[in-house]
């Protein structure tokens, strides 16, 4: 590995990238690996392939002087792994880095893709967090969003998350999809919170180009939902579960209290975090890289040494990322924080660029932090987000 990459001693996280998926989701634009819908023992070549040459990697990095405290499998779909397969790669991230006793270990799995067994075993390894990828509760959106499963799927994936005892369970859903209606979506919410997870993300869909529904619509057209009925959309779904215990922690996520994501919020917060597999991007010393999004270009890159050498992040882009990050937390960022990185005249340029917005309401400053209001500022981000970008940039 290029000693490029610098010593990486205070990050503790790491996302684990597992692209193997059994369809292309019509708006997924990922780097993903398509099996089609071949059995578990038809694709173990393939998968066995990946997980081998993604240890190879783990195994070059440089180690840090602490355990890893956060450990994040996405993707593509995770659930396609054997508990073997999972084994392997968390043996070698033991090995290699360590893990911390009190770990968050979260795993992307979607319905349909597991059964008992892959549950329990993922579980019996350290698994404490899953991620259900269900997306919405109507067959006929389903379909229409290119997803494999089916409702009944979805109904038995959370039987067996419950069964197992998943200490933390995450639901994901999608507002905005083809043809969905406020009925649909008020349904889709009130199945979600049956469901008891202690974490539901909600995501806007959007449309990029390379995918299926780049291809087939464009923003703003039907049978998309106007924007009208997704700011509708996103309304209902703060009141919903924020009446149904759920704090609105980040943009498009909720949690009961205490279980937040920890991972995640590595993300927002701007700090370090180890990538790993094809497509995964890290953030170590200041430095962003992503690797090879193609599976054989992947390869080759860690057959060669997994060689990084790339540019430390300038001052201006490390402020404009700690903004537009920290602002999708519903706590904001602090202003302390921000004059002791980055100068207290930075402090006095952001407030000069926010006040039309803070006039308006959508962003606030509260006990020295900074802050979109919720829902407003939240709906409004990307005007927010802009503004930063064109001051800063």
């Amino acid at each position: 590995m290029s000693q490029n990459y610098l010593n990486s001693r205070i990050a503790t996280s790491a996302y684990v990238h597992i692209p193997f998926c059994r369809r292309r989701c019509f708006y997924c634009d990922f780097p993903v690996f398509v099996l089609g819908d071949r059995q578990r023992g038809e694709t173990s070549g393939s998968i066995s392939r990946y997980v081998e040459v993604l240890c190879q990697e783990i195994a070059l990095t440089p180690v840090g002087r602490k355990p890893l405290k956060t450990i994040f499998f996405g993707g593509g779909t995770p659930s396609l792994l054997s508990v073997e397969q999972l084994q392997n790669i968390l043996l070698t991230i033991e090995k290699h880095f360590g893990i911390a006793a009190d770990v968050e270990i979260s795993m992307e799995i979607d319905p349909g893709t597991f059964d008992l067994a892959h549950i329990s075993g993922y579980s019996s390894l350290g698994v404490n967090r899953v991620s259900l990828g269900v997306q919405a509760f109507q067959p006929e959106l389903l379909q229409v969003a290119g997803r494999s499963h089916s409702v009944v799927d979805i109904l038995t994936s959370v039987e067996l998350i419950h069964q197992v005892e998943i200490p933390e369970f995450s639901l994901d859903l999608i507002s905005g999809l083809p043809h969905q209606s406020l009925e649909q979506w008020q349904d889709s919410l009130e199945q979600a919170v049956k469901a008891i997870p202690t974490h539901i993300s909600i995501y806007d869909l959007t449309i990029e180009p390379g995918t299926a529904f780049g291809r087939y619509y464009k923003p703003g057209d039907q049978p998309l939902p106007t924007d009208e009925t997704t700011v509708k959309m996103y309304q209902m779904g703060q009141q919903f579960l924020t009446s149904a215990g759920y704090e609105h922690y980040e943009i498009s996520n909720y949690a009961r209290p205490g279980h937040q994501c920890q991972h995640n919020r590595v993300y927002w917060e701007n700090r370090p975090y180890y990538g790993f597999g094809m497509g995964a991007a890290s953030y170590i010393d200041g430095r962003r890289f992503t690797r090879p999004r193609k599976t054989q270009e992947y390869y080759q890159w860690v057959e060669t040494g997994g060689i990084i050498d790339c540019l430390v992040t300038p001052p201006n882009e490390v402020l404009l990322e700690t903004l537009m990050l920290g602002l999708r937390l519903a706590e904001g960022v602090s202003l302390a924080m921000l004059a002791e990185k980055f100068g207290e005249d930075k402090i006095w340029e952001i407030h000069q660029c926010l006040q039309p917005l803070l006039d308006k309401g959508w962003v606030e400053a509260v006990q020295e932090r900074l802050r979109l209001s919720d829902p407003q500022g939240f709906l409004f981000s990307n005007v927010v987000l802009a503004d930063l970008f064109a001051k800063f940039a």
